[in-house]
């Protein structure tokens, strides 16, 4: 098909190759068209339609004639219209043929939407973006590449790639079929030499990464497959690894061992010292509207993409509003005993900029009967205290944020609309103030 398309007959004249099932309905809406033509005619000047027409005029009233011509024409035109944009769509579902406007509304009205700029990794980044895509479809998820850890480690080691696994949740999330492509993405294998612990969105981003040349260029390549919402950018082509200086004096290299040293973080930074930023990501930053950080693990999520210098100047320059999204509870490792105030000031020290961050938005209800099993490990909820965020100059939003489902069985989880929702509310707000 493909030599046809080259080698045989014009780019325009492909449309009537056969099997597209265009053809029909485009000599439906021609039919449709002739149709109306000879109604109004008939209507306006009958001697201007063919003969036959004016054989029959002493015994058949032209006018009902004209206009039964008229509307089997408008009903012709109308149906092969839509059979034609069905087809184009390749829409077969009865209920999304009956939805196709509502489909085509919601397409529009989400490209005319803010653009927005997620900042972070893990969970937190997809959980943000799930909910995002609703509001906007033009998003950029920057994304951390220090992971050093399970799947994406051993990638990391044996292959030489970017750690693929936060890139793959994040392109699962904004994934317009989400449920079939997260079960694929994530399914993880559980036996077989080599591939044991292994995603399968690890590996297909890893040979599409060979196939490509780079990380950038296989996310791109898997987008377009996937038809995702968006785009997702890793924030750096660099080797980046995260080093942490705790204040016992240790320190502690890779991602996966920061957590476990258990320990008070000091500073963390990366190795090499200077990573240099991708300049796709710099270029949403400088043109984006809305830029959101978080939630997710503070030292291993979010801190890392402003640990790449030329990243954290573009968002202190940036015209857009900004915002972090604090985490609900502690964890462990890393921010025990942190309060929302200790969460902005890491965030504001290791940018190097007061200027990253316009507010924090904070959950401000938790579930009657917390499952023990956070005490247990040592996590405990976020306190909020505004005697020591008023200074940074950071702004206090306060909603509720809390997965509904889960807090009934006392788990604490963001709820992705909940977020997203509070998020775009603020941006409006702001948006209007000037």
């Amino acid at each position: 098909m493909r030599n046809i398309f080259r080698n045989k007959i014009p780019k325009d004249a492909g449309w009537l190759i056969p099997g597209l099932e265009i053809k029909r309905w485009f000599a439906l809406i021609f039919l449709g068209a002739v149709l109306i033509v000879a109604g109004i005619l008939t209507l306006s000047d009958p001697k201007q339609v063919a003969d036959f027409l004016r054989d029959v005029r002493n015994t058949v009233n032209v006018d009902v004639v004209a206009s039964i011509t008229i509307i089997l024409g408008v009903i012709f035109f109308f149906k092969g219209w839509q059979k034609t944009n069905l087809s184009m769509l390749d829409i077969h579902d009865e209920k999304e043929k009956e939805n196709v406007l509502e489909t085509l509304y919601r397409r529009k009205k989400l490209n005319k939407g803010p653009k927005v700029v997620a900042i972070g990794g893990g969970t937190g980044l997809s959980m943000l973006l799930r909910g995002l895509k609703k509001v906007t479809n033009n998003i950029t998820a920057v994304v951390t590449v220090g992971d050093d850890g399970g799947s994406s480690g051993r990638l990391r080691e044996e292959m030489g790639v970017l750690p693929p696994g936060d890139i793959r949740n994040c392109i699962a999330a904004l994934a317009d079929d989400e449920d079939l492509i997260t079960k694929l993405f994530q399914y993880r294998f559980d036996m077989g030499e080599g591939l044991k612990g292994h995603s399968f969105g690890n590996l297909f981003l890893t040979a599409l990464c060979s196939i490509t040349g780079n990380m950038v260029k296989a996310v791109r390549e898997s987008s377009n497959v996937l038809s995702i919402r968006g785009r997702v950018l890793p924030a750096t082509l660099d080797d980046m690894k995260l080093v942490a200086e705790m204040e016992d004096g240790r320190i502690i290299h890779g991602e996966s061992s920061i957590p476990e040293a258990h320990g008070k973080i000091k500073r963390l930074f990366t190795e090499p010292s200077e990573c240099k930023a991708l300049p796709e990501v710099l270029e949403a930053i400088r043109n984006a509207d809305l830029i959101v950080m978080g939630p997710g693990s503070l030292y291993t999520s979010v801190i890392p993409n402003l640990l790449v210098k030329e990243i954290s100047n573009a968002v202190a320059r940036a015209k857009a509003k900004k915002i972090y999204v604090c985490n609900i509870m502690t964890q462990p490792g890393e921010t025990d005993n942190y309060s929302v105030s200790s969460h902005v000031n890491a965030i504001l020290t290791h940018a190097g900029s007061t200027d990253v961050l316009d507010a924090v938005l904070v959950n401000n209800s938790l579930p009657k009967n917390i499952s023990p099993a956070y005490a247990s490990h040592n996590s405990f909820p976020v306190v909020l205290d505004n005697e020591n965020l008023n200074p940074t100059g950071v702004k206090l939003v306060s909603t509720k944020l809390l997965e509904e489902e889960k807090s009934k069985n006392g788990l604490v989880r963001h709820s992705s609309s909940r977020v997203a929702r509070a998020v775009y509310c603020w941006y409006k707000k702001q948006a209007k103030k000037k």
